[in-house]
């Protein structure tokens, strides 16, 4: 029983016609994937194509296949060498980029003119839970990353369940927005917002505090309406705005350049409109604080890679419940959201991971060429720098086709800031990946040309079954001559049998008649065979040309 089993499983898996399936399921969901990808974006095609089960079996089926091929085969054997090869291609081909997702990982590095970095940040999105809190009478910290592949095209519903020190905790997905651009609905039942404007990281941002919270924006406390020690306390409540702040600064009125100093923890009035310079960071209050409802809005664009997306999710936990909204994208941290909710401290965060190399990198300068009378399309760009590394240095330019690879870390030119100021880098660290699939390329094109031209080959098979073919034709048509020169033959034979010329021209002369009479013959009309209406005389000259390849014969016209 167990072998009839084995050996039905084996007619299955090692056939033909599944590698022939396999193959045309593999070519139709790459081009649905590739119209997906177009249509939306690479996450909605991750999503629905590339990442999905039934594509990951594809590929495990496939190496079932080629494996079993190679021993139903005996493609082992040496005559078989080139078709081995192929298979074994294949194989190392689907290892690699096996490796390549589940091993290595790849990332953007931004750097600015003169500056130097060390941290990726991550090709994947993540969902970052910090949960605090005490722990056998001590502060401990646990940490949770979740992947997240998020499209509005798609469903995104997903739960992280988990514990700490015996206190469970929930947090549920509940809304994705792409490009969600922050936005304060007006409603007279709605809390007080008001908008600050600050450039933290070299980048405008838009953030709306909320009445009664305090939000830490890159490492800086803001407080609405909730007096908070350490933190930057803005009061709207009273009949004039005021500002309270845990550092000396100044700030500038845009409207007429007057300017004033902050003094540390002492309540002033707030200037609406002016930009503030306060414990290093810079921001502005551009409008009054409006009563309304928080949200965000997608601005639809699937191609839009610079705005960052908003994901709302809520936590569960101690009987309790709270929604929080995060926001970042790919290519970034995210910006971090802290509380404190029951016994626990949590901290959320959406965006990269950041990856620390063991080497440094330095932009020395950007250059970005354009196509002469233009002012954004670029012909070429590159940059110029210089990798630092335990007291090793050296110089290297990235442009499109010349990559920085070093200590298995392969760095690309991917792009750069509007104002060419800084580049961003793409990293791929796949070194195992990379060779495991370059040697599967190898193997398949040295296979492709060897199963050309051994003599084991199919093609080989093909080639002496056509030369048969051709033998075979050659004899069918030496035959037919054989037939046609016999007929010529006969035909020969038969022209003996014909006038000769004598008994021709003797005919002639006896029907021959006097110009006289043969010029009226000749003004009859007569119609010829197609049809054409023309006098016996025009007929008879075309006749006699046609014939004689001359206007007479023997002096006879």
């Amino acid at each position: 029983m167990e072998k009839k089993i084995s050996s039905f499983l084996a007619s299955v898996f090692f056939s033909t016609r599944l590698m022939a399936i396999l193959f045309l399921s593999y070519a139709v969901s790459m081009a649905i994937g590739t119209f997906i990808e177009d249509r939306y974006n690479t996450e909605t095609a991750r999503i629905l194509i590339y990442n999905t089960w039934w594509f990951e079996a594809i590929h495990v089926f496939f190496l079932i296949n080629f494996l079993g091929n190679i021993k139903r085969f005996q493609l082992y054997k040496k005559e078989k060498w080139a078709t081995l090869t192929l298979h074994l291609s294949f194989i190392l081909i689907i290892i690699g980029a096996a490796v390549t997702r589940y091993i290595s990982y790849e990332g953007m590095m931004p750097i600015r003119e003169g500056e130097s970095a060390n941290q990726v940040f991550s090709d994947k999105t993540y969902l970052t839970v910090l949960v605090d809190g005490d722990f056998k009478g001590g502060m401990k910290r646990k940490t949770i990353e979740k992947n997240l592949l998020l499209s509005p095209a798609t469903n995104n519903n997903f739960s992280i369940k988990d514990n700490f020190d015996e206190i469970p905790f929930e947090v549920r997905f509940q809304d994705y927005i792409m490009n969600g651009k922050e936005m304060i609905k007006a409603d007279k039942n709605g809390i007080f917002y008001l908008k600050l404007v600050e450039s933290g990281g070299g980048t405008r941002h838009e953030h709306y505090l909320k009445s009664g919270e305090v939000v830490n924006i890159h490492n800086i406390l803001f407080s609405l309406n909730k007096f908070t020690k350490g933190a930057i306390n803005i009061n709207t409540e009273a009949e004039n705005y005021t500002i309270q702040t845990p550092f000396d600064g100044d700030f500038m009125r845009m409207v007429d350049k007057l300017k004033g100093k902050v003094t540390q923890n002492t309540t002033e009035n707030l200037m609406l409109r002016s930009l503030y310079n306060v414990g290093g960071a810079q921001f502005v209050f551009p409008e009054a604080a409006i009563k309304g409802v928080q949200g965000f809005v997608s601005n639809n664009d699937y191609k839009d890679k610079k705005t960052d997306d908003a994901l709302v999710i809520k936590l569960i936990a101690e009987g309790k419940e709270k929604e929080v909204t995060l926001i970042g994208s790919k290519g970034k941290m995210g910006e971090p959201q802290s509380f404190k909710f029951g016994n626990l401290e949590y901290t959320f965060f959406y965006g990269s991971k950041v990856y620390t190399l063991p080497f440094s990198i330095k932009l020395n300068d950007f250059i970005a060429e354009k196509y002469a009378g233009t002012e954004k399309s670029y012909s070429a760009f590159e940059s110029k720098v210089t990798v630092y590394d335990n007291g090793k240095k050296f110089d290297a330019r990235i442009f499109m086709n010349n990559v920085l690879d070093y200590r298995g870390y392969r760095l690309f030119q991917a792009s750069f800031d509007e104002d060419e100021k800084g580049t961003v880098l793409s990293m791929n660290h796949d070194f195992w990946g990379t060779w495991i699939t370059y040697i599967g390329y190898f193997f398949l094109y040295f296979g492709m040309m060897a199963i050309l031209f051994t003599k084991f080959s199919r093609f080989a098979d093909i080639k002496r079954k056509l030369e048969n073919v051709k033998i075979k034709k050659s004899k069918v048509i030496t035959i037919l001559l054989l037939f046609l020169s016999i007929g010529g033959f006969a035909q020969h034979n038969k022209h003996k049998d014909l006038p000769t010329e004598k008994q021709v021209d003797s005919l002639l002369n006896v029907f021959n008649v006097s110009e006289n009479h043969a010029a009226n013959f000749g003004k009859l009309v007569i119609q010829d065979e197609k049809g054409r209406m023309k006098p016996i005389n025009t007929f008879s000259s075309e006749l006699l040309r046609k014939v004689s390849k001359s206007d007479t014969y023997k002096e006879m016209n």
